[in-house]
């Protein structure tokens, strides 16, 4: 049975957490209370197999035209399928469609959003994501995550993916990227095993 994305519900809550709860080591994820993840559960998307939660993905403000991806986790069990990879492309066209400009990541592994079109910036380039959440993080300036950013365009539905060949630590990506002629290109075989596109700072 092929697995199946869509918006989460209040009766996803506790699927979600239990998600973020057991990757919180290897997904170098800040803990999500359920309370938390219930009050701010239709901002995810979830990925669904034969009934059962298997990837969560949150779609979380930092300003009126600046969101990040939160929460990403996908099941140890079902990697490989590019489930992070479509959770994260329908954050950005949710994002999109929601008119906000930027979609960004804070993340260990930046190599995975770069193949999506993603481009690494300075910490600084993303000063909401830094006054809302790092400056109070015990690992301020010493986390040793990258920040990454996709510029969005409003009122787009289609799903980004990626706009032009760029291989992490070379090249130069665009500044804009038009999301209705984006399409995933194919990805090597050894990276496809880590395709939970390392869950992201919560």
């Amino acid at each position: 049975m092929s697995v199946m994305l869509r918006a989460a519900g209040p009766s996803d809550a506790a699927a979600i957490h239990s998600l973020v709860t057991a990757n919180l080591e290897a997904g170098h994820l800040l803990p999500r209370t359920i309370g938390d993840i219930r009050d701010h559960v239709a901002r995810f998307f979830v990925a669904e197999l034969d009934g059962r939660v298997v990837g969560c993905a949150e779609l979380a403000r930092l300003s009126t035209s600046v969101a990040e991806v939160r929460s990403l986790v996908v099941d140890e069990g079902v990697r490989g399928q590019k489930i992070g990879s479509r959770l994260v492309a329908h954050l950005a066209a949710s994002g999109a469609t929601a008119g906000y400009a930027t979609l960004c990541a804070f993340t260990h592994n930046p190599g995975h959003f770069v193949r999506l079109g993603f481009t690494i910036v300075p910490h600084i380039w993303m000063p909401e994501k830094i006054a809302l959440d790092c400056t109070g993080c015990a690992q301020f300036r010493r986390c040793g995550q990258y920040a990454v950013r996709l510029t969005l365009r409003e009122g787009v539905k289609a799903a980004p993916e990626r706009t032009a060949a760029m291989v992490y630590g070379r090249g130069v990506a665009p500044r804009r990227f038009n999301i209705e002629r984006l399409q995933l290109t194919p990805v090597p075989a050894e990276a496809e095993k880590e395709d939970h596109v390392e869950p992201v700072l919560a």
